[in-house]
């Protein structure tokens, strides 16, 4: 990584456009544990960045960290330690901690997991581990969508998708199962909300999820679990053949 390509995130500096990577730092609230606190900001603000639109390192600050958060450094950097555990940032010697990118061939290993986790739920939610309400409130997310037509900006239906895949592995009522999704989930949702612009993806997306609703449904297990791995691995070919900005 190149010094001239790198963003520097809690670090003062004049505005400019590439203040968008900016850590948005609140003060922590003293009334909970600092570094869980930490913890949960600086992963909310990583996944929630558009970390494969540009290729400059994002490298975070421990000191301005520590000064936007109103605590002292330790916290942080025990938060960013547990960050790093779990494959969000990465330390590199006399350099800093930086935010993480997957690589092409990581980011298709975590869909094909989520494909077996996801369609495992699907299975179970066949098996009556949901309510035939619960599963009918899948369709209520669909609600600005009519015949199959994307009636929302894309922005707006990249989060509708990810809490429908969400909901499916919550629908699972298996808290192992749920568990292990959540993390694998987190690093995915940062490249979902990249594809789902690419390709007309998100067409072929409502028409996938529309058919999973029906096989949830009437309780066709086979199908359900086939639909619903058929399309994570979809994303897992889509991302083979098209996301260059991986490499």
């Amino acid at each position: 990584m190149s010094s001239d390509t790198t963003k520097v995130l809690g670090m003062p500096r004049p505005r400019g456009p590439e203040d968008a990577h900016r850590l948005a730092i609140e003060p922590i609230d003293t009334s909970f544990s600092f570094k869980n606190k930490a913890y949960a900001a600086l992963k909310n603000v990583i996944v929630s960045m558009d970390i494969y639109r540009s290729r400059a390192d994002i490298r975070l600050d421990e000191r301005q960290l520590a000064q936007d958060f109103g605590i002292s450094r330790t916290p942080v950097r025990e938060a960013m330690a547990q960050l790093e555990r779990e494959g969000f940032v990465r330390s590199v010697p006399r350099r800093g901690v930086y935010v993480v990118r997957k690589t092409k061939k990581e980011v298709i290993e975590l869909i094909t997991a989520w494909a077996a986790l996801e369609s495992m739920a699907a299975r179970l939610i066949t098996e009556k581990s949901a309510s035939d309400s619960e599963i009918a409130s899948l369709r209520q997310m669909f609600a600005t969508f009519e015949d199959g037509q994307l009636r929302a900006h894309l922005d707006e239906y990249s989060e509708v998708n990810i809490e429908f895949h969400q909901s499916i592995i919550r629908m699972s009522g298996n808290g192992v199962l749920i568990d292990l999704a959540e993390n694998l989930f987190t690093h995915m949702r940062m490249i979902r909300r990249k594809t789902i612009v690419e390709k007309d993806r998100a067409d072929k997306s409502i028409r996938d999820h529309m058919n999973i609703i029906e096989a949830l449904e009437a309780h066709d297990t086979a199908r359900a679990e086939t639909l619903v791995r058929d399309h994570a691995l979809g994303l897992a070919d889509h991302v083979a053949k098209y996301a260059d900005y991986l490499d």
